[in-house]
């Protein structure tokens, strides 16, 4: 299974879209691994995970063929991880020669709704006819093309973020961004399916910040406590690869802070970073 991660930031992108903190005054004259889009994860080339605001960016300057994606999963409604305004050019005369003219869209109720609004007003016949929509709820599996999924609740703002695992060929990934820790329940239901994961994708927006136990993001600490979580219920071995992402310029995730992340059995990832799993 091929994964590349597009967008590595979290909501305001790395450098912030108002900021002139210095940690962001250094992004914009770096440029390079320091700029972070918004979160949007694509595996096998033909599953997304989140449709953010900057997948323009991720199309044009990341050669990434988004036309090719035949399924996309949403974990929630914020505004850096579903852009249904977009969905309205898949199609009619914006789009030609599309690799898959059909896109099976799963999310929330919330997620089903702000595409029905967000697109009310301009989505052509001949586009909308091609873009199915279909309504999760937490602890379901479910299954489209080569793929088995389960969703699951996060620990977020409310009760609507979802966390994903997918399956292709036997292979195994755990998308848990947009999370506190792992809630007990979410954990051992993905325990269910006995497959070990050969990739976890963790939120580190905090990094090196210290949260409390009810946080709606991770940092250092709560990232190992979850790998550790994992091992313990069987959904990790020593071949599984841990991927850091949704970063913050909070967080201030410089190369010295990445590389220790790294000593810690942790990649962190850059936009356009590829795996194979």
């Amino acid at each position: 299974m091929k994964v590349v991660y597009l967008g590595t930031g979290a909501a305001e992108g790395i450098p912030a879209l108002f900021c002139n903190c210095p940690f962001c005054t250094e992004a914009r004259r770096r440029g390079g691994k320091m700029i972070r889009s918004r979160a949007q994860t694509l595996y096998d080339g033909e599953l997304s995970i989140d449709f953010p605001p900057d997948a323009f960016y991720h199309a044009a300057y990341l050669r990434a063929d988004l036309s090719a994606v035949k399924y996309l999963l949403v974990t929630h409604s914020h505004m850096d991880h579903f852009n249904p305004c977009d969905l309205i050019l898949r199609g009619y005369k914006y789009a030609k020669r599309m690799t898959s003219p059909t896109l099976d869209l799963y999310g929330n109720a919330e997620i089903a709704e702000i595409y029905r609004e967000a697109t009310r007003r301009e989505l052509k016949k001949e586009v909308g006819e091609h873009i199915r929509v279909h309504t999760l709820s937490p602890f379901e599996s479910f299954s489209f093309g080569a793929w088995r999924a389960q969703a699951v609740p996060a620990r977020h703002t409310s009760r609507e973020p979802l966390l994903y695992s997918v399956t292709k060929d036997g292979v195994r990934a755990l998308h848990l961004c947009d999370t506190g820790t792992l809630p007990a329940p979410s954990l051992e239901f993905f325990a269910q399916d006995r497959t070990v994961a050969r990739l976890v994708t963790l939120d580190c927006t905090f990094l090196d910040g210290i949260t409390e136990p009810t946080a709606r993001h991770m940092g250092l600490d709560e990232d190992l406590r979850v790998k550790d979580a994992l091992f313990s219920a069987g959904l990790a071995d020593e071949k599984t690869k841990f991927v850091l992402t949704h970063f913050s310029h909070n967080g201030a995730p410089s190369d010295e802070t990445l590389a220790r992340a790294e000593k810690l059995g942790l990649i962190a990832a850059y936009d356009g970073m590829e795996l194979e799993i």
